[in-house]
């Protein structure tokens, strides 16, 4: 390890000293920050695990339940197979990138168009996303207690929120072992209810593809119909943040582990949405099926359509099955929630404050909020919250995906992704201004500015808008918004080694390349999260020219 010192080590300023709490990578897991190649110690099979055990919602089958029974079977179940194929071909380059660099969604977003201020709405787009699932499936666990327990909701909304901190707090580590353990517990109850349906009363499905809803939609195809399903479906397409929140942790590929390496990337990136799409369409054949026997408002909840088809099977245990079963899949969700809307929330506040009391105080901030919402009812507001919300979601991830599958290969931006803020403009407005007019646009398309077929096909026109933009804005700027000033460090042309550590000038601490810069304040190297939290610089560094770090780069050889 090479360790480099202030040249001015007698008269520098005390180290900064983190809170206990954000000094503990055990817990802090490098948020705001690079993981390090040393920290990524799982396998391919486990960080993928990992990932998938966070698509154990149960929030799904509402959805599903909610656009079938809202729009009809035919124009609700193409809309959950055409949001599908958007949300995984939208996937694929996010979570590649991801799990090759080591950044999570913030910090892929920064260096994808949106610059390091312009990032700080999309951390708040995110936290949204977290927030609100959070809410929506500690609902669902909270209406479990009900039934199974007969727990008042409110208080069941509170234990849902607090039997999640334990897992969250812990970070990956504990994630990890808790996904793992009831992976298997959970495919059992997921599949147990539609084999009894298909050994009991097969003729039921042939039934439920003649389903017309129960708004008077009809069986038959209705594009509007089918536009307002996918967008609710498409409020879904922020759930790739999370799961790159896990592949960040991927191994670096190799010739030896590139098949694994894929087949995990594609598999925990994308690929939740194979069984997300299955998992909407199963909550709402299991509605329709107990629609007669417990009412609409009930069927929307997945506890009591789930119960209805294992009653069969499991006669006078069905009731603790079925909760114990709606109980780890929230636990499973709700856990990858609070983490991720914890990280979120860090790096938001971490810029606009220039503090960082630790991951972990984030935790309680999502989780608090999220209790709020089920306080105050938002269940009862399911379609309505997500098809609002996937107009900025969508906007959002087409423009980080335009830039990676688009500007980034033509050369219109930087063949790597560059988070720190040594590096970057404030805002870019390729990225950043992409997803406001495309937001902006679809919001006034959703409230019936543009008539009812753009109201109901809204967010795909954001998502057209920002892909088309992100590119013509590129080339109009000429990429100049990317890079304030070169990485002459560890940028793409520097032959160097990525996994060398240099000592921060201003924590003391070591960390490895791609987590360095070269500051000009403190005339040596400079972690990510300490040039973050500096709020006396004024970004000295890019209006001078760049600082060595004590081993001659390739330019300097």
């Amino acid at each position: 390890m090479t360790e480099i010192l202030s040249n001015a080590e007698e008269t520098a300023p005390p180290k900064r000293r983190y809170a206990p709490l954000a000094a503990n990578e055990n817990r802090e897991d490098y948020s705001l920050r690079f993981a390090a190649h040393s920290f990524r110690k799982w396998s391919p099979f486990v960080v993928a695990t990992t990932a998938l055990g966070g698509i154990a919602y149960l929030a799904d089958f509402a959805i599903g339940a909610s656009i079938v029974l809202s729009y009809g079977f035919t124009s609700g179940v193409l809309a959950i197979l055409a949001a599908a194929v958007v949300i995984f071909g939208t996937g694929v380059p996010i979570a590649a990138a991801c799990a090759k660099s080591g950044v999570d969604m913030d910090l892929l977003t920064r260096g994808a168009g949106f610059g390091y201020f312009g990032s700080t709405l999309t951390s708040l787009v995110y936290a949204s996303f977290t927030v609100i699932f959070f809410s929506l499936e500690g609902s669902i666990m909270g209406q479990a207690f009900e039934l199974a327990l007969g727990i008042p909701l409110p208080i069941g909304y509170l234990l849902a929120t607090l039997i999640v901190l334990p897992f969250a707090l812990y970070g990956m580590g504990a994630v990890a072992k808790m996904q793992t353990w009831t992976q298997p517990l959970w495919i059992a109850g997921l599949v147990l209810p539609f084999v009894v349906v298909l050994v009991r009363e097969p003729g039921k499905f042939a039934e439920f593809a003649r389903f017309g809803g129960t708004e008077g939609a009809g069986a038959g195809f209705s594009a509007i119909g089918f536009g307002f399903g996918m967008g609710v479906a498409l409020s879904l397409i922020g759930q790739i943040g999370e799961q790159a929140d896990y592949l960040r942790f991927m191994p670096e590929k190799t010739a030896e582990n590139k098949r694994s390496w894929w087949a995990a990337v594609l598999a925990a990136g994308p690929g939740w949405v194979i069984l997300g799409a299955a998992k909407q369409i199963g909550g709402a054949l299991l509605a329709f099926l107990a629609l007669g026997v417990v009412g609409k408002s009930h069927a929307l909840e997945p506890i009591a359509p789930y119960l209805e088809a294992v009653k069969p099977a499991l006669g006078p245990v069905a009731l603790t099955f079925a909760a114990l079963f709606v109980v780890v899949s929230q636990i499973k969700i709700n856990t990858t929630n609070a983490y991720s809307g914890s990280l979120s929330f860090a790096n938001f506040f971490s810029r606009v404050l220039h503090k960082h009391p630790g991951r972990v105080w984030y935790v309680l901030v999502n989780c608090g909020i999220a209790l709020a919402l089920m306080e105050f009812g938002a269940f009862g507001f399911l379609n309505k919250i997500l098809g609002f919300y996937s107009n900025v979601a969508i906007a959002w991830i087409g423009a980080v995906c335009a830039d990676l599958v688009i500007a980034k290969p033509l050369g219109l931006s930087p063949k790597y992704i560059e988070f720190k803020r040594a590096y970057l403009y404030k805002i870019n407005p390729v990225g950043f201004g992409s997803m406001l007019v495309a937001s902006a646009v679809s919001i006034a398309a959703y409230f019936g500015a543009f008539g009812p077929f753009l109201a109901a096909f809204s967010p795909l026109l954001a998502l057209v808008i920002a892909i088309v933009l992100v590119p013509t804005l590129a080339a109009a700027t000429r990429g100049k918004y990317y890079l304030a000033r070169p990485n002459t460090v560890a940028g793409p042309d520097q032959d160097v080694d990525l996994r060398a550590t240099y000592t921060c000038s201003v924590c003391g601490d070591p960390y490895e390349l791609p987590d360095v810069a070269d500051c000009a304040k403190q005339s040596g190297p400079i972690c990510s999260l300490c040039c973050t939290l500096d709020n006396s610089c004024h970004d000295l560094c890019q209006e001078t020219g760049p600082v060595s770090l004590g081993m001659p780069t390739a330019r300097e050889a």
